[in-house]
């Protein structure tokens, strides 16, 4: 699964894969072999990219990451992919919650009508063998579940609309 960060204005898409010497990492068109991370106490480590070792130290707060590395502070945020594709349907006041990967319906945990909260849990999908949830990136009334459970969706796909309240 493609993880997304933001790094100040922009945005970087990276994963990660199995090499043959540690893990190969992804980022845009480019593949940097190999890549090794040891953790050596909290909030510190050694970093290995392409034979250059590097000490790092890190820490997390929720989807903030403070990494220094090389003398210099970068602050990162991860980027939920539900939340990054949940995006204004047509209609104003609207909120879709989108897909990042294909995948099947595991439990619907909301119905039409119902109000929920940011954050709410709308469904557990599964996809890759993985599961994962899928929230609400803001407040209102359930619209429509799209999709229900043992269905089978693709990437991109509507999975739950969400309207403002009072609408």
């Amino acid at each position: 699964m493609k993880h997304s960060f933001a790094l100040g204005v922009e945005n970087y898409e990276l994963w990660l894969s199995p090499g043959q010497h540690g893990y190969r990492l992804h980022l845009k068109d480019e593949a940097i072999s190999p890549v090794t991370f040891s953790h050596q106490r909290n909030g510190s480590g050694t970093l290995v990219i392409a034979s250059d070792t590097v000490p790092v130290h890190f820490a997390i707060d929720g989807d903030i990451v403070h990494l220094h590395i090389r003398g210099r502070t970068h602050i990162l945020t991860y980027r939920d992919q539900l939340r990054t594709l949940a995006c204004p349907d047509e209609e104003p006041g609207h909120l879709v919650a989108r897909a990042p990967m294909p995948g099947v319906v595991i439990a619907t945990k909301v119905s039409r009508g119902d109000v929920v909260s940011a954050d709410a849990i709308l469904m557990l999908v599964e996809s890759m063998k993985l599961e994962f949830v899928v929230r609400a990136s803001r407040g209102g009334v359930v619209e429509r579940v799209h999709f229900e459970v043992g269905e089978s969706f693709e990437r991109d796909c509507a999975l739950v609309t969400i309207s403002e309240v009072g609408r």
